[in-house]
């Protein structure tokens, strides 16, 4: 007991040495906080996609502004997304509307708002409340614009800066009196997205018998999510949304299923059916695997449950590759080396063609002209076939959208430094 009790002294100077050397790393990291940017972003949780924004941006923050704190102002961070960014990003503070107290001392104390990707501008209210409140400067990063109305672009002509994640809505956006000092290409943040849960996707894929790099995934999509199918959204039924819906799904989902068929019976490969959103768990099943004869179904994967954008991306950069109906599921993995190939409708916006912007042209599909979709089988064929190709297209996609981030980026930089 004695011989223990020697060491006592010494185990108590190592611990409070311990103590004290990250009290001063945590003091000097500190020291090091030259700025504070609001970032406006977390729309919602039903879509990975979505999701996978606001990680995005703060691992390009965390990347080109290390001596900038970022604060999370977000809609909404439920179903385990605040855990999960929190994981990634442990020292971040997040702030919801209702936190009235951390919002006005982010308002006092940031001085700068960046506005995160989204389908339009989302937060255009917020932004005006940040404009009115406080007259500091502010900028958005990688929307799609598919109007502008008048108090859009009063809003907009205030930016530092707007990046535009496809060149439809920065022509657009030009079309339209919007005059920001700076509007450019800018790719979507989701891009950057580096989230990653091994442990889940690793358990899922033993599951299910899914090899690395011998399956490829898919993703089925209605013309307009059905939101009245997920409780949490509380939405309201529309019949004329519906009716598009149920009238267009075989004409949209047959090629994919067409492609599913060829890569099974002409290839080694695997297919993965997954979601982006809620509702497509179930679309997956109804349009894509049931259909599929007896004999391709042994070699096709349904997943039968959402899942976080961390989970998913560490199964898709195990894939081969992906083609599919969503949008946000090829960006992420685009930013990560993997190909993809993005199919696209009219009823959704003009996002879709940014892959034409960052060289992926002849990997896009819009489901209303037959001569693109005529080719998506045999596409999907040579991406699996001929891998190595594929990754070098991919790769070199990835590198055109860095490239394009480490500039706006910098960008974001000058616009702090000059106020």
């Amino acid at each position: 007991m004695k011989s223990h009790l020697r060491f006592l002294p010494v185990v108590i100077l190592l611990l409070v040495s311990s103590l004290s050397s990250q009290s001063q790393t945590q003091k000097s990291k500190k020291s090091e906080i030259k700025h504070h940017i609001l970032l406006r972003s977390s729309w919602q949780t039903v879509n990975i996609g979505d999701i996978a924004h606001s990680p995005g941006v703060l691992a390009l923050c965390e990347k080109y502004l290390p001596d900038v704190e970022v604060r999370l102002w977000a809609s909404n961070v439920g179903d385990g997304v605040k855990e999960m960014i929190q994981r990634r990003f442990p020292n971040l503070q997040i702030i919801l509307s209702s936190d009235t107290l951390a919002l006005k001392k982010a308002f006092s104390e940031c001085e700068f708002l960046l506005h995160s990707s989204g389908p339009y501008l989302v937060a255009d209210k917020d932004v005006d409340r940040w404009i009115k409140e406080t007259g500091k400067p502010f900028g958005v990063y990688g929307i799609t614009l598919s109007e502008a109305p008048a108090d859009i672009v009063r809003i907009l002509n205030q930016a530092k800066f707007v990046f535009f994640r496809d060149t439809v809505s920065l022509e657009l956006a030009k079309s339209k009196g919007i005059k920001a000092p700076i509007m450019e290409f800018g790719p979507d943040g989701a891009f950057a997205c580096d989230l990653r849960n091994d442990a889940a996707a690793l358990k899922f894929m033993a599951e299910t018998g899914l090899e690395e790099g011998k399956f490829i995934c898919v993703i089925p999509k209605y013309r307009r999510t059905p939101y009245w199918e997920i409780p949490s959204k509380k939405a309201i039924y529309n019949e004329s949304i519906n009716k598009r819906n149920q009238e267009m799904k075989e004409h949209d989902l047959k090629p994919y299923r067409d492609a599913i068929i060829a890569l099974v019976r002409e290839t080694p490969m695997k297919v993965l059916i997954c979601p982006e959103d809620m509702t497509q768990v179930k679309l997956g099943k109804e349009m894509l695997y049931d259909p599929l004869p007896e004999e391709v179904k042994k070699k096709v994967v349904w997943r039968n449950r959402f899942w976080l954008t961390d989970e998913a991306l560490s199964v898709y950069v195990r894939s081969a590759g992906y083609f599919g109906l969503e949008q946000h599921s090829p960006i992420m993995c685009i930013g990560n080396g993997i190909p993809a190939l993005l199919g696209r409708f009219e009823e959704q916006t003009s996002k879709g063609y940014m892959w034409k912007n960052i060289g992926l042209g002849d990997w896009f599909f819009d489901s209303d002209k037959p001569d693109q979709m005529d080719r998506l089988t045999s596409t999907v064929l040579s991406l699996a076939k001929d891998q190595k190709s594929a990754r070098q297209k991919a790769q070199k996609a990835k590198e055109f959208v860095e490239k394009r981030q480490a500039e706006t980026m910098q960008i974001v930089r000058n616009c702090m430094n000059n106020g």
